[in-house]
């Protein structure tokens, strides 16, 4: 498969098609956007923020990419990718968005996988998160990628352009991701499993609920309709104490934990960790 640029970036003001000149991305208004050194562009508004610095903090990030780059979550990314390649049927060009990339790991691994396989496709990928800090560690990990800072809410991407999209772990904005889609386009939800990190929920929690993804039979009327719903669960086996620790700062777990919490959490040296995920595909109707 051939990894080509994403042509259908849209300007965040007026929705415009942006075009690549020099170093910038422009739309025929002229609403310009500077592509940084490290090849990322923000194409978040000052309006479109909720707080001076969304989304993941450095600190998150590189808790995030020190743990995934260890190869403990290698099997949750394998399978996506197995998903993904399920998704792309025909010869024309297909065009790939994770919706809250964090730091790239998933995309990237995608990425990899796909353009290993003998076909004619041509792939654009577009990265999207709200956090800066976590685009500006992704837009070093891959150039194919067009790696954009924006929102989940409101993808700066024109209207149904995009024909596959991935949240992995994310914030959902099903609103967001319909507009985005192209009529028949699929988005792949992966989402913590009822046993995810049980055994690290039971040091941080006085108690420990074992939940479910939530239901989407809702979003039938909405528009997009459940295809299909895949499990896997497996043990990272012992991780040690550093890697316990980057993998509570890079979950909810961590601001959700009371400060005992965090510091039991903090003394553990060793622990094998359950990894229970769902794998959820939509289509638009």
């Amino acid at each position: 498969m051939n990894i080509v640029k994403a042509r259908n970036l849209a300007c965040p003001i007026d929705g415009k098609r942006l075009e690549c000149r020099e170093k910038q991305l422009v739309c025929e208004n002229g609403h310009a956007f500077d592509i940084a050194r490290h090849g990322y562009v923000n194409l978040l508004p000052v309006q479109h923020k909720r707080s001076k610095q969304p989304g993941d903090s450095k600190a998150m990030v590189s808790a995030r990419a020190h743990f995934l780059n260890s190869g403990n979550y290698e099997p949750v990314a394998n399978k996506l990718a197995e998903i993904v390649f399920a998704q792309i049927t025909d010869d024309k060009e297909t065009c790939l968005m994770d919706a809250g990339c964090g730091e790239g790991y998933y995309f990237d691994y995608v990425l990899n996988e796909l353009k290993g396989k003998n076909a004619g496709n041509d792939l654009s990928f577009i990265g999207l998160d709200i956090s800066k800090a976590a685009i500006a560690e992704a837009a070093k990990r891959n150039k194919q990628v067009s790696w954009v800072v924006g929102t989940n809410r409101q993808p700066p991407v024109e209207s149904a352009s995009v024909d596959v999209i991935l949240c992995v772990f994310g914030f959902q904005s099903f609103g967001g991701f319909y507009k985005t889609l192209k009529a028949g386009g699929r988005v792949i939800l992966v989402e913590p499993g009822p046993e995810h990190l049980k055994e690290l929920r039971e040091i941080i929690y006085s108690e420990v609920r074992k939940n479910d993804p939530p239901d989407l039979s809702y979003l039938e009327e909405r528009g997009l309709s459940l295809l299909d719903r895949q499990t896997l669960q497996f043990k990272t086996g012992v991780i040690n104490n550093q890697q316990i620790n980057n993998l509570l700062i890079m979950t909810p777990h961590f601001y959700r934990a009371t400060k005992r919490g965090r510091e039991a959490a903090a003394n553990v040296q060793e622990l094998d960790v359950s990894v229970d995920v769902v794998f959820r595909t939509l289509e638009k109707k």
